[in-house]
């Protein structure tokens, strides 16, 4: 049986795979239904840069992600909502989930100052004054018409203290209460499910005591956010496990900002459901590709006169019809084809890997598919 959220959106666990904590699922929403695990592409802006909907569709994109900060400060909310919301601007059939633009605030925005009610910034475009809020969070997301609204957060850099950390964490936790009351004074009739967002720095007991009393106040979903942002592997992975044994196992799990490949596969196996990341999209832009073996940079001389696609294993339509070495003269000419086509392929591997981890779950082999993965990698 799946579990309906407050708003009618419904998870399912399908399979748990033997290996322990990796799980196939069904996501529900009143846009669509998505399988999971599953890597949602960035739409930053309302659009994945390069690629139309139609085109993301064909790649196997089931829910992208946006980012409520940037379409707040552009075109703005109340502007998207006159036009019918985020799917009908964007032309997005799809599940949308929006990032509320904590993570924003704090890397982009000039002059933060953060007390107990909000964050004051200047705009990153132009310098004018905002205010951020756990409410004003919740208006924008909703106005968009999103699938998925994500509490608001306050960021950490790395390193930090734990003091620091716990300080912080106790912030967001009265905001997540804020943001959930909010989020249910502003229901809509088909409105979108609420996630908490896990934060702790790297400290495992911030971590689990962090998931505990978000799971307390309850949630349609839960994120582990503050990760991937400088701090050793080892303790990322550390700060998965701990969040992650202590959140609800009938609820959606979302491992936030991740990542590499192999970020995707080791998150999968502690049992996050949804990711999502720029690094497919912007590697792509800076000529680096994802293949079955690993990365390569294509502007490489080496393959000036190499006829073999990006990845022999790949049946994506940048591999079937070019050759490394058009791509790399694409890529020298500054041809904006060239970020297209590998645009193209870097989101098709995303999407293909994690449909090989689905398959592979549900036939109870996933530890088998981690040790082909790492098998055939030789990143150079």
């Amino acid at each position: 049986m799946g579990t309906p959220t407050t708003t009618g959106t419904l998870f399912q666990v399908l399979a748990v795979d033997p290996s322990g904590a990796a799980r196939t699922g069904r996501l529900t929403t009143a846009h669509g239904t998505v399988a999971t695990p599953a890597f949602m592409p960035v739409a930053t802006a309302g659009s994945v840069k390069g690629m139309t909907p139609q085109e993301l569709t064909q790649l196997g994109a089931q829910i992208v992600l946006a980012n409520a900060y940037h379409l707040y400060l552009r075109p703005g909310h109340q502007l998207i909502a006159g036009l019918g919301g985020l799917h009908r601007f964007m032309a997005w059939p799809g599940p949308i989930l929006t990032d509320s633009g904590g993570f924003q605030v704090f890397s982009l925005a000039r002059l933060c100052a953060v007390d107990d009610e909000g964050v004051s910034f200047r705009s990153h475009l132009d310098g004018s004054l905002h205010r951020f809020t756990p409410e004003l969070a919740i208006e924008v997301q909703e106005a968009l018409g999103v699938d998925i609204a994500m509490v608001f957060d306050e960021c950490l850099p790395h390193p930090c203290t734990e003091e620091r950390a716990e300080s912080s964490w106790e912030r967001t936790l009265r905001w997540a209460v804020r943001c959930r009351t909010a989020h249910l004074a502003a229901r809509r009739p088909a409105g979108s499910a609420l996630f908490g967002i896990v934060q702790g720095s790297v400290y495992p007991r911030l971590r689990r005591r962090s998931a505990q009393q978000l799971a307390e106040v309850g949630f349609d979903g839960y994120a582990l956010g503050g990760l991937c942002v400088g701090e050793p592997k080892e303790q990322t992975l550390a700060a998965v496990e701990e969040s992650m044994a202590a959140l609800p196992a009938e609820a959606p799990r979302y491992l936030m900002g991740v990542g590499l490949p192999e970020d995707l596969v080791e998150g999968v196996w502690r049992g996050g459901d949804l990711f999502d990341c720029v690094m497919p999209t912007r590697h792509a832009r800076t000529g680096w590709l994802f293949t079955t073996t690993g990365r390569i940079l294509i502007k490489q001389a080496r393959y000036a006169t190499d006829e073999s696609p990006i990845d022999p294993a790949c049946g994506c339509d940048t591999c079937r019809t070019h050759s490394r070495a058009y791509l790399r003269h694409l890529f020298q000419a500054n041809e904006l084809l060239a970020v297209r086509l590998h645009t193209t392929h870097n989101l098709y591997y995303y999407l293909s890997l994690m449909r090989g981890m689905r398959e592979a779950i549900g036939a109870g082999r996933l530890e088998a598919f981690r040790r082909d993965f790492y098998r055939m990698r030789k990143d150079g």
